[in-house]
């Protein structure tokens, strides 16, 4: 059995190996036997029902909660040559009719279903009159009714045991703690499955935590030497995610705000643009991210604290899928904790879950202020022990500076306690280092023995150790008096004398050592880039031409190889790691000719840039957004632009945002002369401000149209 699937693994996948206990899974599956299986996020959980679905007779029926998910692999699998399908809501009744018939004459292979239509009983009794192979339950963890993920219709799955007892089932998750796990068993009654527990490390993800300092300047620093890599950015509220998905954007970022407000489609829209085109961030709350099967995405930045260990793991984990270098980045503050604290407090559950999910929330606090290896702290929380440093943290590769803060914290824990218990930070960094503010004066707070009593420390100092205590357990915040700090039992031995303290010191300038450009950009040496490029460039034709993602096409790290090994024959091309036998057919000709200089370096041709153009500008992007979506320089872009308005398949106002003063401004030079259109250079010199000369060059184009007409 073993030797059939990897048989199939490089005839139809294109891969010579399989990774971590796929084999294991994909025997106990194709010989019948029920699975549990935990997974990180990129690991390859697909394969695992996939090649038992394709080594069995019959139907491999696929359980899946989001309709975006069932697509892409629909059409992965088809671009691999396995008949596969979905059937779901948006589909006419006569494509459903077409799909059914095409499941009973035996031509699909694999059919993905949701939940909700799976426990019909028109579709159970369907399933009952077909052979199958095996029911795949994805994301199984949805099963739980205390996850974010929850979803009622997964409950109703365990009936496939008793309904069709005879077939294999195998349930997936990349994430589940052993609550959940237990969970997953009881309710689709896996109670005899084999569990298969792969590694939760990924190597490939570099792990930065910053304390918040002005959390966006410090996220324009990030992106700054990322631009052009996809990326998902993570914000707890609807409101700040609009906020700055707009902000990126003004920026030059081409960001584009996701969250469960906004209307479905233009949800749908965004999350098809940001799986279909390069380079886009996504700036999101929870509710983006399950089945997001872009491999590419470079990154993945946390503007808030995520509620768990479990949270951060499978968000960190949605970047890097390929394998190839990625970054998790993450600002955070005390106002986060504070902010979930008042969620958990004021949401759903008895005192008894919500006691479990404070435990998460403090887990994850001690994750932010960890003064060892980022991944051995985060391995150990699921229960994997690594035994040396990771060397590819931020912790492993700056160091960590500590300090004895005993007496600093038994001098702020003394303030807490000596103010009544019920103010907030600031009001604590005021008193110790002895300001006279109105509050402090009403309070009568100057009176207190520790007034001005911290000047050894700044008022930043003193706001990192207040959060170090927090995090340590040693102080708490108290909800009820509005996010007033309060001593805990904790802090006792400390006070009395019995106990020393070590705190972290914060470096506000990232060690030199620690600067790390795009990953994407350092996969590639200079003297490659061009072919790099081209590459690229036939991959998003291809993938025009086939209306399917880019990734599907080849994800990146296939090109790579291609990059690394020159293939000069369909033969050699077959080596590479992710050709299959159908894209070698489909495929292996043009991306030969582009590795062998055969082929135009690049395979866009300028109707089709004008075209793409003229749709980005309509849509809203500014030049340089257009210039990072198309790898394009702004000047060409600019230019493009202008051919555009004065062929008359673009207006101004389409093409640009100005402002009305600079517009008048601009229109206003170019008009106060006699005769033809001055050109650009004259009129630069004649505005009071600076104007890029390519918005110079699209508004005399426009003026230059009006005036022909």
């Amino acid at each position: 059995m073993r030797q059939a699937a990897q048989a199939l693994l490089k005839q139809i996948f294109g891969y010579d190996a399989f990774r971590g206990r796929q084999a294991e899974i994909i025997e106990q599956v194709a010989e019948g036997g029920d699975a549990l299986v935990l997974m990180p996020t990129g690991g390859g959980k697909s394969l695992c029902f996939q090649i038992p679905g394709l080594l069995r007779d019959g139907l491999c029926v696929v359980v899946s909660p989001l309709i975006a998910l069932m697509e892409d692999q629909v059409a992965t699998l088809d671009e691999l040559g396995v008949a596969a399908a979905a059937l779901n809501s948006l589909q006419s009744a006569d494509e459903q009719r077409e799909i059914a018939q095409r499941v009973r004459t035996g031509e699909l292979k694999m059919l993905y279903l949701a939940p909700e239509r799976l426990v019909q009983p028109r579709m159970l009794a369907f399933l009952e009159t077909l052979p199958l192979a095996l029911f795949a339950i994805d994301e199984a963890h949805c099963v739980s009714q205390w996850g974010h993920d929850f979803r009622p219709e997964y409950l109703q799955l365990g009936r496939l045991a008793e309904l069709f007892p005879q077939v294999p089932r195998i349930a997936l998750t990349a994430t589940a703690d052993q609550r959940t796990r237990d969970e997953i068993r009881q309710r689709l009654h896996l109670q005899h499955a084999a569990e298969f527990v792969a590694s939760f490390d990924r190597p490939n993800i570099f792990y930065r935590i910053v304390p918040k300092d002005q959390p966006r300047k410090q996220l324009l620093g990030f992106l700054a030497e990322r631009k052009g890599d996809a990326g998902i950015v993570y914000c707890l509220s609807r409101k700040k995610v609009e906020e700055v998905a707009a902000y990126l954007s003004e920026q030059g970022y081409p960001a584009l705000p996701y969250h469960a407000g906004l209307a479905n489609e233009l949800r749908s829209y965004h999350q098809k643009r940001f799986l279909n085109e390069e380079g886009l961030i996504m700036v999101a709350t929870i509710a983006f991210g399950m089945g997001i099967d872009k491999p590419n995405v470079r990154f993945v930045a946390h503007l808030d604290l995520p509620k768990s260990l479990e949270a951060y793991y499978q968000e960190t984990g949605r970047a890097g899928r390929d394998g190839l270098p990625s970054d998790a980045w993450m600002a955070y503050g005390l106002q986060d904790m504070l902010f979930l604290k008042q969620m958990l407090q004021n949401g759903e559950g008895d005192e008894r879950h919500k006691r479990i999910e404070r435990h998460k929330l403090d887990a994850m606090l001690a994750l932010c202020e960890e003064t060892r290896c980022r991944r051995q702290a985060l391995l150990e929380y699921f229960g994997e022990h690594l035994a040396e440093p990771c060397g590819h943290c931020d912790i492993c590769i700056d160091g960590v500076q500590t300090w004895d803060a005993t007496e600093s914290a038994r001098l702020a824990l003394s303030c807490i306690y000596r103010s009544g218990q019920r103010y907030g930070v600031g009001q604590q960094v005021d008193i110790l280092l002895g300001k006279q503010t109105d509050k402090v004066q009403s309070l009568g707070h100057q009176h207190l023995s520790v007034f001005g009593q911290g000047q050894q420390h700044s008022e930043q100092e003193w706001r990192t150790i207040f959060r170090q205590l927090v995090a340590r357990g040693l102080a708490d915040v108290d909800l009820d008096a509005y996010g007033g700090l309060r001593l805990t039992e904790a802090c006792r031995p400390l006070l009395r004398g019995e106990a020393t303290l070590q705190l972290r010191r914060e470096q506000h300038q990232p060690a030199r050592s620690a600067a790390r450009g795009s990953a994407a950009r350092d996969l590639v040496r200079s003297d490659e880039r061009d072919l790099w490029e081209a590459l690229r460039t036939l991959r998003k034709q291809l993938a025009q031409e086939h209306s399917v993602p880019p990734y599907v096409i080849f994800p990146d790290a296939t090109l790579l190889d291609m990059l690394r090994q020159q293939p000069t024959s369909l033969s050699q091309m077959a080596q590479v790691s992710g050709v299959g036998a159908r894209k070698l057919e489909r495929y292996g000709e043009a991306f030969l000719a582009v590795l062998q200089g055969s082929a135009p370096v690049s395979a866009a041709r300028p109707e089709d840039l004008r075209h793409e153009l003229a749709s980005l500008a309509r849509a809203g992007m500014t030049p340089t957004q257009m210039a990072a979506q198309l790898s394009l320089s702004e000047k060409s872009v600019y230019a493009y632009l202008a051919e555009l308005i004065s062929a008359g398949h673009l207006s101004l106002e389409e093409a640009l945002d100005l402002p009305d003063d600079v517009l008048g401004e601009v229109q206003d030079a170019f008009l106060d002369t006699d005769g033809d259109l001055p050109g650009v250079a004259q009129v630069r010199e004649r505005l009071t401000r600076k104007v890029p000369d390519g918005v110079l060059h699209c508004v005399r184009s426009a003026l230059a149209a009006e005036l022909l007409d």
